[in-house]
């Protein structure tokens, strides 16, 4: 059994959520200059998703962090410049272009391994290549149709190569496009001096666990190692060599480390009050939402629904540095539809209506109607609130 170094410091529940809060951006003044970029720099990864109900959730991500930053601010800041790619970390997420090398790694495991059960005949690959070197960058349809005539898994033997050679990182996601993938050839989209797999594993999984355990202040094994999808034994090898330093955190059952610049001062400034994408990186673990913040998250869009208790995308609602509620939203016309709120008492509504309002106007909505909560009192004061 190993045995682990004697804890840096001692932090209180409170301290921990607090660090937490400060490292995702959502506690104290945000940083407006680095913009959406620095956002992303900052977290090091934003989930994509299919889902759109306000908006898709790598829009939400530095809509919670920045405020109303215009939605097209938003897209251009992530895929203009060569700023940013599309690859595999803790699910399909933009990265900083920076961060390119230290996902070597995991390009390699991808080279070595059986080619996921999608046989392709020869050259098809090599087709691929071809193609976007002389026309792209191209989207699967303009490479010769994603989709066979089958079912939605059926891809197309274009689709395949693509898909297989983004994985290897010979071909990269440079932008979506009505959703649709954009890829374009590694060597045109990676700048030259970041385009390598020079760095051996251990080299990457130091920087991602180092990357993983700023971005989130304060954590567990569990914690830092889901960041990115890495495998415990993967950051048991590298953990003492990250500069992360053991801390005891109260009322955690498990080994915790800290970012020492996040011990370094006590986290001060305003709260964001702001609803939250489910894919939020806040509360991308399940068991860490329930042990900082005592909140219990599911994401409830693939949950038949009659079993659902939130709502299809509920979203948390961060105030004073807590989640105190969940909202189900809509969007009819230009009334935003709260399809269903739930909030910890009534000292929660002003904190809810008020990010009702945020994000009603960020969308371009002009009123918000509020329509199912258990409790008819606190519907009553929230749509006053609302007023």
């Amino acid at each position: 059994m190993t045995t682990l170094p004697r804890p840096a410091a001692d932090l209180s529940a409170d301290e921990a959520r607090r660090i937490a809060l400060r490292a995702q951006g959502l506690l104290g003044a945000p940083d407006r200059k680095g913009g959406v970029r620095g956002v992303l720099r900052h977290l090091g990864a934003v989930q994509l998703d299919t889902i759109s109900v306000l908006a898709r959730s790598h829009e939400l991500i530095p809509y919670a962090r920045l405020g109303a930053v215009g939605r097209r601010t938003v897209e251009d800041a992530y895929w203009t410049g060569r700023h940013a790619f599309e690859y595999w970390s803790h699910a399909a997420c933009i990265l900083p272009i920076e961060e390119w090398p230290h996902f070597a790694f995991r390009r390699r495991a991808y080279r070595s391994r059986p080619h996921w059960h999608h046989d392709l005949p020869d050259g098809a690959y090599e087709q691929v290549i071809k193609q976007l070197r002389t026309e792209g960058p191209l989207t699967a349809t303009e490479l010769g149709g994603a989709k066979n005539k089958g079912e939605w898994w059926d891809w197309s033997e274009s689709k395949i190569a693509v898909e297989r050679a983004l994985m290897y990182g010979e071909v990269v996601c440079v932008e979506r496009r009505s959703w649709k993938r954009v890829y374009d050839l590694a060597e045109r989209a990676v700048p030259t001096e970041l385009l390598h797999d020079e760095l051996d594993d251990r080299a990457c999984l130091r920087r991602l666990v180092r990357q993983a355990g700023e971005a989130l202040g304060v954590g567990t094994r569990a914690d830092i190692a889901d960041y990115h999808r890495l495998k415990s034994e993967q950051f048991d090898a590298v953990i003492a060599d990250t500069g992360l330093v053991p801390v005891e955190v109260q009322g955690w059952a498990k080994p915790a480390w800290a970012d020492p610049a996040a011990l370094a001062s006590p986290p001060r400034g305003r709260h964001r009050t702001t609803l939250l994408s489910p894919f939020d990186s806040l509360v991308w673990e399940r068991a860490r939402t329930e042990r900082i913040f005592g909140f219990t998250h599911r994401l409830e869009a693939y949950v038949p629904k009659p079993k659902r208790v939130h709502g299809y995308f509920a979203m948390p609602v961060l105030a004073g540095g807590r989640l105190v509620g969940r909202v189900d939203p809509a969007r009819e016309g230009t009334t935003l539809v709260a399809r269903q709120v739930s909030v910890d008492g009534p000292r929660a509504v002003p904190a809810v209506a008020e990010a009702l309002r945020e994000a009603a106007g960020w969308v371009g909505c002009d009123s918000v109607r509020v329509e199912r909560m258990d409790d008819p009192v606190l519907k009553k004061a929230l749509v006053t609130a609302l007023g």
